[in-house]
């Protein structure tokens, strides 16, 4: 609890935080808007701030990650391992973005649970030779649809309109 202790005492730069949190991979803006709320931001200020942030990083992963594996395999040779299997994650997702398309790789990213989000979604675009201007509206769309998703689950869907 200690990280919440910080953050909480960092209430000052809390669009800052709740920022850099939804760029992370992983927690992305599932942990993001929770957080931002936390520290004082208001419902749709933190949803605005988690989705800005958290597709930072799609272009950059759906552009380089494969060169960037590649570099990690050549030059970091004990990564290897791990990059074999976040690229068995990717493909263990090519089904139904092959079956879906844009609606696969949305579902894909807009289902708020750990294995899936922007980061994913971009890591399958990648590995799928997804052209960007095909694969980032996708991935903008489900971005929404899971910051909606969390953030009526952090607040209240009830709430949201009062």
């Amino acid at each position: 609890m200690k990280l919440v202790e910080l953050l909480q005492g960092m209430t000052h730069n809390a669009a800052l935080i709740t920022f850099l949190v939804s760029m992370a991979p992983i927690v992305e803006l599932r942990a993001a808007i929770p957080i931002g709320i936390s520290l004082g931001l208001g419902p749709w200020q933190a949803l605005l701030v988690s989705v800005c942030g958290n597709l930072i990083p799609v272009p950059f992963i759906i552009l380089f990650i494969r060169r960037i594996f590649h570099w990690m395999r050549v030059h970091m040779p004990k990564l290897g391992n791990l990059v074999n299997r976040l690229e068995q994650k990717a493909e263990s997702h090519r089904e139904l973005v092959e079956r879906w398309k844009f609606f696969g790789l949305l579902l894909l990213v807009a289902i708020p649970l750990p294995g899936t989000g922007a980061w994913t979604g971009a890591l399958v675009a990648a590995i799928m030779d997804m052209r960007l201007k095909h694969a980032f509206p996708a991935i903008f769309a489900g971005v929404i649809v899971a910051g909606f998703l969390v953030l009526g689950i952090t607040v209240g869907f009830a709430d949201l309109f009062l």
